[in-house]
């Protein structure tokens, strides 16, 4: 294999199409600290790779002990997984886990002595998520609690951390926007469980479409982006954010007939809704 295809295939083995979960609440911190005008450059920089390394850690580690506990095979209705099909042996997995977090620890090392001591606690916390939310035997995707960890990772304590290490406080809007971005997340993993219902009820795998059906998932996807609309008021924002609940319902309506691998389209359309979320956001501080 030469190295352009090799580079591609890592490219896919990282699940690109996820990584706006990562991104989004960083870049929105950033905007919210610019409006404060307060901006550093570096900073910013060695954040958003930080947040995405943890990102794709948690795609590595998913997929490596997602395999191991035979949870993952060949054909599955989910985005292809590495190991599963052969395009990568384990022991590259592992190297490739370890290399990343390498990334992520070196990344933090810098932030935490811009940031301190909170900065080491969001990091260390989130690295440790990463891990656990396969790895472990009690692992939270299993337990059916992964959501609550995604609001908060991929939302508030993101976008609450991105905003400390520019403006060396906390910031209540950076809350309500970071927790825009988590609902969108969670959005995300809720397409995700509804595809997979019937395989994680077999290998006893507890996500909350298991515990309370599919209807109730369905249900619960348009919720999340409904809730977007108090937290967009409390951040006292004027006006383009709210498009994206608009986006939220056409999603849904989507959803109500969506079957078998046409779950994958609509996983990635509700990724986009986050970046989607931070352009308009952007443009409400060019404009306003």
């Amino acid at each position: 294999m030469n190295i352009r295809s090799s580079i591609l295939k890592w490219i896919h083995i990282v699940r690109p199409g996820t990584l706006a979960a990562g991104a989004a609440p960083v870049l929105i911190g950033l905007i919210v600290a610019a409006q404060e005008r307060s901006f550093d450059w570096l900073i910013a920089l060695v954040t958003l790779v930080a947040a995405l390394a943890i990102q794709i850690a948690s795609n590595l580690i998913n997929d490596y002990y997602d395999f191991k506990k035979g949870l993952d095979k060949a054909g599955r209705l989910g985005p292809r997984r590495a190991i599963a099909e052969g395009e990568v042996t384990p022991k590259a997995m592992k190297i490739a886990i370890l290399i990343d977090i390498a990334i992520a620890l070196l990344c933090g090392t810098y932030l935490t002595l811009v940031g301190g001591l909170p900065i080491l606690i969001i990091g260390f916390v989130s690295l440790l998520c990463a891990w656990i939310y396969t790895a472990t035997l009690y692992s939270l995707s299993y337990l059916g609690i992964a959501d609550l960890f995604v609001l908060a990772f991929f939302g508030p304590i993101a976008t609450l951390g991105t905003v400390y290490l520019q403006m060396e406080q906390f910031s209540e809007k950076a809350f309500w926007l970071g927790l825009v971005c988590g609902l969108i997340s969670m959005g995300i993993l809720t397409i995700n469980n509804l595809r997979d219902f019937e395989s994680d009820s077999q290998s006893g795998k507890k996500s909350i479409v298991v515990r309370f059906g599919k209807r109730f998932g369905e249900w619960e996807y348009l919720g999340l982006f409904l809730f977007i609309i108090p937290c967009l008021f409390m951040a006292h924002s004027t006006g383009f954010s709210y498009a994206v609940v608009a986006m939220g319902i056409w999603l849904f309506i989507r959803l109500r007939h969506t079957e078998g691998k046409a779950y994958n389209q609509l996983l990635i359309r509700t990724g986009q809704a986050n970046l989607v979320f931070v352009l308009l956001y952007f443009l409400e501080y060019l404009i306003l």
